[in-house]
């Protein structure tokens, strides 16, 4: 066997692999991104200021340094899992996300096909093409933002579900790479109802528009999203408490909600599932709003041990404790049906003579 074909092909492999971390990085679209880790930086630099220098408290270089970058940050197991779940999922996230982006445009365009076919083509609206867009731009949007909460909510309401999604809930230091700490499982989920959600949003945009109007991007982005991910998303997975109370809590998610997500007091479970907007929370009865002063939170799950920072441990282990869930709920069912079926089964009693 010749061996220069095979170390070719893992060399091949791994250029690849770096390609795609090295556009993840580059690209100002990418969820993690150079540009916007920095711009996040200097947003949590300028917060971290503030709050010194109204408490009358010392502002240095060196002590915003420490604030920003304490050392339990990058000397914990948890970070180190975060680094090897983002170079994991870059790695597979063609094969595991491409049939979910392709599949938006099958969605959008069996929506609209499907309400055109039912209710026939809709007049023109009078509206120019800008506010067209406008209106797509936000419609698309808010697709996204209702179904992220809504992945969000089965995540945690279902247990089959859970025992994926709990992967990223293990991380017991938040940083904006534990956005990478999703277990492939549950990134399909999420891609696959954001393609439904979105493309179901874009369909029937376009059917009441019609098909003049483009939607907004930034570097292949939405307009919208884009400015709330380079504000405030990567500030959700920080120590940083920047909270967004009464009107505003109500509206936008601040880092602040998201933390109290990750919390592990029980009073915040399954509290705070948007991405964006609080208004999907806020409709719902999932909303927990933060206080103005910072709040004591412990992150992680229950029971958890040192091989939840494994990609081992965070792979394998969800999808055998998954299997155990689904297990368990046959055997509930078909118990459920055998004690029908003896009780439909049992003869009537005789009726006194």
């Amino acid at each position: 066997m010749e061996l220069a074909p095979i170390i070719e092909s893992f060399a091949q492999a791994g250029l690849n692999v770096f390609d795609k971390i090295f556009g993840l990085f580059a690209s100002p679209s990418s969820t993690v991104s150079v540009w916007s880790l920095s711009l996040a930086l200097l947003i949590a630099a300028a917060h971290t200021t503030r709050t010194r220098w109204f408490a009358k408290r010392p502002v240095s270089w060196r002590v915003i340094r420490r604030a920003l970058f304490p050392r339990r940050l990058y000397r914990s197991a948890s970070t180190r899992a975060d680094v090897l779940f983002l170079v994991f999922n870059t790695g597979c996230s063609g094969l595991l996300f491409g049939w979910a982006l392709m599949s938006m445009h099958f969605v959008s365009n069996a929506a609209a096909d499907g309400l055109t076919n039912a209710f026939g083509a809709m007049p023109a609206t009078g509206l120019s093409v800008f506010w067209s867009s406008v209106i797509l731009t936000i419609v698309v949007f808010l697709a996204y933002d209702i179904g992220y909460w809504f992945d969000h909510y089965t995540s945690h309401a279902i247990p089959f579900f859970w025992e994926f999604h709990k992967v990223h809930h293990t991380a017991e230091i938040l940083s904006p790479l534990t956005n990478a700490r999703l277990h492939p499982i549950d990134g399909v989920k999420f891609t696959n109802i954001l393609a439904l959600f979105m493309g179901t949003g874009d369909g029937v945009a376009h059917y009441l528009l019609g098909n003049g109007p483009q939607e907004f991007k930034l570097f292949d982005q939405n307009a919208i999203f884009l400015a709330f991910m380079y504000l405030l998303v990567h500030l959700q997975h920080t120590h940083l408490w920047i909270a967004f109370t009464g009107f505003w809590g109500h509206v936008i998610v601040s880092p602040a909600h998201h933390q109290i997500h990750h919390s592990m007091n029980p009073i915040h479970f399954n509290k705070n599932l948007g991405s964006t907007l609080s208004v999907w929370d806020w409709l719902f009865g999932t909303l927990h709003l933060p206080s103005k002063k910072r709040e004591t939170l412990t992150f992680g799950v229950e029971h958890s041990t040192a091989e939840v920072h494994t990609l081992t441990g965070s792979l394998l282990h969800p999808v055998r404790d998954a299997g155990l869930v689904l297990w368990r709920s046959i055997a509930r069912v078909r118990s459920r049906e055998a004690q029908s079926s003896v009780r439909q089964s049992a003869p009537s009693p005789a009726a006194p003579g």
